[in-house]
């Protein structure tokens, strides 16, 4: 599966930003999908994932109340809406692909900048 992320910007603090990701090639709809983000000089962290039917989701704290992960198996694209955004949600964001038990496919990111 490929994946392309887009919907990444320059926002100023307290603002929204929603990120798509759209999936081709094999067929997603029945993989977990997820987004993570990596900040400059940071590791690669997880931000959210959702199951194949988008009726489970998990976040990490930190954007717990946030960001909400949602999916759209008809156009197979998955999407990050993300408010109340903060200086520190600055990072390259990712998209990702989870079959079985590990993330196996990676979009290519999209930038995220948070002005204070």
């Amino acid at each position: 599966v490929q994946l392309q992320a887009c919907g990444g910007g320059l926002v100023q603090a307290g603002g929204s930003l929603r990120l798509s990701c759209a999936a081709s090639g094999r067929t997603s709809s029945s993989y977990t999908m997820g987004w993570f983000r990596q900040a400059p000089g940071k590791e690669r962290e997880f931000v959210a994932r959702i199951n194949w039917t988008g009726a489970s989701t998990y976040y990490a704290d930190s954007v717990k109340g946030r960001f909400t992960i949602s999916r759209d198996n008809a156009k197979n694209t998955v999407y990050l809406q993300m408010n109340r955004l903060k200086p520190e949600d600055t990072a390259l964001y990712y998209c990702a692909a989870r079959p079985g038990s590990t993330w196996t496919a990676w979009g290519q990111g999209t930038l995220v900048t948070v002005s204070s």
